[in-house]
């Protein structure tokens, strides 16, 4: 459905917006309608800092429920509301706490750094967070030289092989969405678009990185478009991100390397649900306090090495 089509429900969302002085984030993959109504679009932990820094005490938070978590975690003065509070993460569901405590166990010389996509149980016992933008320079630069690398197995490899001098013990999850793209969908993409650049996401499996042009995080990969004097460009991340790098770069052509690559549970926030979340300040995604003051030591000290 197109925006104009959400007319009367956007007029009334920039008015509550106005009377309760809140601010609408939204992550890159949201769909479009969303992300041209945010006062801020970009990945998660920017998103999070943002809502940091705002003076706005409610955040409306369009993404999903670890981001909302983060937010919450750096902000728990704030109201932070998930407009669909059905909206989990799988992969950040593949990782629990008790879990990552008997690998701290198994390799007790190691530290476990937690890709922020990650639930605030397990921040909470991880020694730092990374994000894919920053993962493989946090990982050089920290001083241990053993790791538990958590959730994503594709990120954990793409950092392990670009700092081989440490050795990182990689869990086992991954992204649904991006696990689905197979190396032929680069062969066919590229079959039909040869003269096209192919952009993918880190969480993408080690063959597709290899017959890749580029990998780098969202933020990066709209970087990239910004700054290559290309026309065309095959995108192997979540699709929503088209539409924010169609916004910034209309001269240029970008193609989907797959369709397959939706995530079901970004999708779940819609216009109507961002109006409900404004009229009824729910639902609030809360932290305890024991574990919002750990899971916050934990993206501080990532701070500190990027």
């Amino acid at each position: 459905m197109s925006q104009w089509e959400y007319a009367a429900e956007i007029a009334e969302i920039d008015r509550l917006r106005a009377k309760r002085a809140a601010i609408i984030l939204a992550h890159n993959y949201q769909i479009d309608e969303i992300q041209d109504l945010a006062d801020y679009v970009g990945d998660s932990l920017a998103l999070s800092q943002i809502a940091a820094k705002t003076e706005a005490e409610i955040v409306i938070f369009c993404g999903v429920h670890f981001m909302a978590e983060s937010a919450a975690i750096l902000s728990p003065e704030k109201k932070v509301i998930l407009p669909d509070e059905s909206a989990g993460c799988p992969m950040a569901e593949m990782a629990d706490a008790d879990e990552v405590l008997k690998w701290r166990k198994q390799y007790p010389h190691a530290v476990v750094v937690s890709y922020v996509n990650s639930t605030a149980a397990v921040k909470a016992v991880s020694d730092y967070c990374c994000t894919s933008a920053n993962a493989v320079k946090l990982v050089q630069n920290i001083p241990e030289q053993e790791i538990i690398f958590l959730p994503d197995q594709n990120l954990g490899r793409f950092v392990a092989e670009r700092v081989p001098q440490k050795k990182i013990h990689v869990w086992p999850g991954y992204c649904i969405t991006h696990q689905r793209i197979v190396a032929e969908d680069i062969q066919r993409a590229k079959q039909v678009h040869p003269d096209a650049f192919v952009l993918i996401h880190p969480e993408c499996r080690h063959e597709v990185a290899q017959a890749a042009d580029f990998i780098g995080s969202t933020s990066q990969i709209m970087q990239y478009v910004k700054d290559s004097p290309a026309e065309k460009f095959i995108i192997g991340t979540e699709m929503g991100i088209i539409h924010g790098l169609q916004k910034a770069n209309p001269q240029k052509t970008f193609y989907l390397l797959s369709p397959g690559l939706v995530c079901p549970n970004m999708k779940r926030t819609t216009v109507p649900k961002v109006l409900s979340a404004l009229q009824n300040l729910r639902p609030v995604i809360t932290v305890p306090p024991e574990i919002q003051t750990r899971a916050k030591n934990s993206l501080e000290r990532m701070l500190q090495y990027i």
